[in-house]
């Protein structure tokens, strides 16, 4: 199905995910190496790591601690997360962190594959192409008033381990 930019967004409202942002691409078929699945196992790795900068989306991804510490220090994805190429690799998408970003698997990252899949044999695909590392729809991060309490003891732990790195945050 061919979708414009209107009729792409309105899809994605549909899908309650009127906030995920979407870029036009003319897709063309694309060389994968054979060991692309190694260097991409490598490259989640450096993702997971670099997650430090985003603790305030990690925040409303409802992780209890040791889920938290696990991906934060790269030893585990916890259940329910995926991380998602925002171009294809089929389509010539890149074995680059810019090219990630992370969401739950149910129901945003099935809600996405959805989306792409009824685009099948379009000339232009609309992909999804969040400005962050991690998507959290928008009306997940409203909150009550006096803060969130989850985000502070995360926001503490990401600031430690940073500094443990040497990194800034």
């Amino acid at each position: 199905m061919q979708l414009n930019e209107d009729s792409a967004k309105k899809l994605l409202t549909d899908m309650n995910m009127a906030d995920m942002p979407i870029i036009e691409f003319q897709p063309k078929a694309a060389k994968v190496a054979q060991d692309w699945f190694k260097k991409y196992k490598n490259l989640c790795y450096e993702f997971i790591e670099s997650l430090s900068d985003s603790v305030e989306e990690l925040a409303f991804m409802n992780l209890n601690q040791q889920e938290f510490m696990a991906l934060i220090m790269g030893q585990k994805i916890p259940q329910n997360l995926s991380i998602r190429f925002k171009i294809p690799l089929i389509w010539g998408g890149q074995l680059d962190i810019n090219n990630l970003f992370m969401c739950w698997t149910f129901p945003y990252s099935h809600r996405l594959d959805t989306f792409i899949m009824k685009q099948n044999g379009a000339n232009t695909i609309w992909l999804p192409n969040p400005t962050k590392k991690i998507y959290v729809p928008i009306h997940n991060t409203s909150g009550g008033d006096g803060g969130n309490a989850t985000e502070d003891r995360l926001s503490q732990i990401a600031a430690q381990i940073a500094a443990a790195r040497g990194m800034e945050q």
